[in-house]
């Protein structure tokens, strides 16, 4: 992969059309992640970042990382915890009071579920999966929106194994499919 910034990525840097947004970032795990590469590209386009990281052993990889980033909001946020995804929208309303760009980077399913044959999937493994991996989107959704009166702007990551089948991809390719299509509903419902 080329990293070289085109011209047309060097003209959208210099004029800085991400000015005055505000932008939340969920899911950077460390310098690798998609998350934190998307968080680099708002900042470096203007945007003011709220940045997440997931419990305590994360906080270090990736408060150096928001740091770095110029985040005015660092918080934890483990959307498999009640309460913590509507606690950081009640900081970016008390801190910013909107909210622009809402990007999800986040999945999981228990290794034994994710390693194994779908078809062998547990009960509870398929739901956490879900729950983490798509339903925690059409909730942040739902927290995003009173804060985007003007409209915004909503993304999730998704992988090819959502469309078609990927060995060893497993669990994941149904609950990616359902992320997709939670996508495009919300598109309707919001946009």
């Amino acid at each position: 992969m080329n990293d070289q910034p085109t011209e047309l990525t060097k003209t959208a840097i210099r004029s800085k059309i991400l000015h005055g947004k505000r932008a939340l970032v969920i899911g950077i795990v460390n310098e690798h992640s998609i998350a934190y590469g998307c968080a680099r590209v708002f900042r470096e386009l203007g945007a003011d970042l709220a940045v997440t990281y997931l419990n305590e052993k994360a906080r270090p990889y990736v408060e150096s990382l928001a740091k770095e980033l110029g985040a005015s909001i660092f918080a934890p946020c483990d959307v498999g915890r009640n309460g913590e995804l509507e606690a950081v929208f009640r900081q970016i309303r008390g801190t910013w009071g909107s909210l622009d760009i809402a990007l999800h980077s986040i999945a999981f399913a228990p290794k034994e579920d994710l390693q194994g044959r779908l078809v062998d999937s547990s009960d509870e493994g398929f739901k956490v999966a879900m729950d983490i991996s798509c339903h925690s989107f059409v909730h942040m959704a739902r927290l995003a929106e009173p804060l985007m009166p003007e409209g915004g702007t909503l993304l999730a990551m998704s992988y090819h194994g959502a469309n078609k089948v990927v060995p060893n991809y497993n669990l994941m390719g149904p609950v990616k499919a359902a992320l997709e299509s939670a996508v495009r509903y919300l598109a309707y419902e919001l946009g």
